[in-house]
């Protein structure tokens, strides 16, 4: 099986859920589908289908999209079974780290003055 998301790939996800992340839920099969999730969430979020215009998109642009895209996938990862990790607030940190950063890039990419700015570099 191959990663089918467009942001980001399985490897990048994996290292952020972590050692403690489960087999099954870093495994691609389950990450492709939550990169699908994520991917359709960050173009609802920002009113921009940032997915058919990949392609065009400068490396800063898909920079931020890969790590909005694999923090996303990252949490869904580690949600999915948190017994791998040393403690269960050690899984809560992971999450909320990955949570702030994703905000803090869907405010980025919220900006209609950074997006025009982001669209046009």
């Amino acid at each position: 099986m191959a990663d089918t998301g467009i942001f980001a790939t399985t490897a990048e996800v994996q290292r952020k859920a972590g050692s403690g992340a489960s087999a099954t839920s870093k495994a691609e099969a389950y990450t492709n589908d939550f990169m699908t999730q994520v991917e359709s969430f960050i173009n609802a979020a920002t009113r921009y289908n940032w997915s058919d215009a990949y392609s065009g998109l400068n490396v800063d642009v898909k920079g931020i999209l890969k790590e909005i895209a694999s923090n996303l996938a990252a949490i869904y990862v580690i949600q999915y079974d948190m017994s791998g990790y040393s403690t269960r607030v050690e899984a809560e940190d992971l999450i909320n780290i990955l949570r702030d950063a994703a905000l803090r890039g869907l405010s980025v990419l919220r900006d209609k003055k950074t997006e025009e700015f982001l669209l046009g570099a």
